[in-house]
């Protein structure tokens, strides 16, 4: 008896806090204190009053959305040869299931009537988002007959998430930030070889890329840079790099390294009668090498002159051949810019196409986010084209017709100092048995 009063008291208790949950928390926010972080506020009080409000209005928001089908036939026969044709009264809603809570939000599964599709689903998205006062909600197809709704409550990439030493997730993945849903970012190279991301300026590209060069260095894989800024953003990260340039004529050089290194490995690969580093044996498979590119167009720019539009083009025709034959031997390609259109230099569409990852960050113009997502889903485009400029590291990522929202880790100086103390993995270019030293001009030492 005292077990089961104790339960109604807590259930009454928590109702109570449901039902006047408008009245208390401004209340609470304006001295200071704010119930949306505490980490309980959630699961006690924001999902129940959630889930209640998505099984309340369900009817009425599948009536208004064209989501209701109605059973009854739309024709009816007058007489002996009249047929009248209307609208059914009483449309039914689809199956809805118990809304299932998650870490930042709640799933709803819908059984869909026969003859209806998951379109008009994906059109009502935003008329949930108002009708459940939630931040976004998703709509996927995973099976057939049925859509899933994942409802997130908050904005899980509202607030800073500064870099630390995570755990390793496998060679060459690297934990970036954290996606939409609140789990991990997570940047694989051997799914996805090669990466395009786009933005403007203080938007968040290079936070990304050091990002990423903190996730590689504990890993036994080459870092290869080319910070066309003068090396002031790469060069925080110090001798974690096997070789940095800092200007284009230093970029011909380190990418010209680079693709001997890749026709190196072509030899090798075909001496042991395999199609990729990865199926060579451990002890022979040589060191990965990721080359990161910042400012993208800096290699592109010329002013007119011959001997300015030959290296232009011969930076265009290096970073293509790279993206062209660098993954199945071990060798990725990541850039930065903020655009990647014809305008920017010859070859750019062409390599745009080699770079499956997509990443878009705040952009000026529509045109810049069409360029990098355009080709993967236009939704995709009007989100990133949503983010203002309080929202830096905030991106829109796209991978194998994929994409979702995310935000990258935000690496100070003093951790890129601590990264840079790393020390790269000795020898990693098969074709030059000595360690490599790139000076002016990338000439190897």
């Amino acid at each position: 008896m005292p077990a089961s009063l104790v339960v109604w008291i807590l259930s009454a208790l928590l109702l109570v806090g449901v039902l006047t949950q408008r009245w208390w928390e401004p209340r609470l926010e304006a001295r200071g204190v704010r119930p949306r972080q505490w980490p309980w506020h959630w699961w006690l009080v924001g999902y129940p009053g959630t889930a209640l409000r998505i099984v309340a209005t369900w009817r009425r928001l599948a009536h208004l959305n064209g989501l209701s089908v109605s059973l009854g036939p739309d024709r009816r026969v007058l007489g002996r040869d009249l047929v009248v044709q209307g609208q059914a009264l009483k449309p039914k809603p689809p199956r809805l299931s118990w809304p299932m809570p998650t870490a930042t939000g709640l799933t709803v599964r819908v059984l869909l009537h026969p003859g209806q599709t998951p379109a008009p689903f994906y059109a009502a998205a935003r008329a949930m988002e108002h009708t459940w006062r939630v931040h976004s909600v998703r709509v996927t197809s995973p099976r057939r007959g049925e859509v899933l709704m994942q409802v997130t409550a908050r904005d899980p990439l509202k607030d800073d998430v500064r870099s630390v030493r995570g755990r390793a997730h496998g060679l060459l993945s690297a934990e970036v930030g954290r996606i939409e849903d609140g789990g991990p970012w997570l940047i694989d190279l051997r799914r996805v070889p090669h990466w395009l991301v786009t933005g403007a300026t203080q938007s968040g590209k290079s936070s990304l890329l050091a990002a990423l060069v903190a996730g590689l260095a504990p890993q036994r894989v080459a870092l290869v840079g080319i910070d066309c800024k003068g090396g002031m953003e790469l060069g925080l990260f110090g001798g974690r790099f096997s070789a940095l340039a800092i200007d284009r004529t230093e970029a011909i050089g380190l990418l010209s390294r680079v693709v001997d290194e890749i026709t190196y490995r072509m030899r090798v690969c075909r001496s042991w009668g395999v199609r990729s580093v990865w199926e060579l044996p451990d002890e022979h498979r040589p060191v990965p090498v990721v080359v990161i590119v910042d400012e993208l167009a800096e290699l592109y720019l010329n002013d007119g002159s011959r001997s300015s539009k030959d290296e232009a083009e011969q930076c265009g025709t290096l970073l293509l051949r790279i993206a062209q034959l660098g993954a199945a031997l071990g060798v990725h390609l990541v850039t930065a810019g903020q655009r990647v259109g014809s305008d920017v230099g010859p070859r750019v569409t062409a390599l745009r196409a080699q770079l499956g990852g997509r990443v878009a960050h705040r952009v000026h113009d529509e045109a810049s986010a069409e360029m990098t997502l355009g080709d993967i889903n236009p939704d995709a485009v009007v989100t990133a084209q949503a983010i203002d400029e309080d929202e830096q590291g905030v991106a829109v990522v796209a991978m194998g017709g994929r994409w979702m929202r995310a935000r990258s880790h935000l690496t100070d100086t003093a951790f890129a100092a601590e990264v840079g103390r790393t020390d790269p993995p000795s020898d990693p270019f098969l074709s030059m048995p000595d360690p490599v030293t790139f000076e002016k001009g990338g000439a190897a030492a």
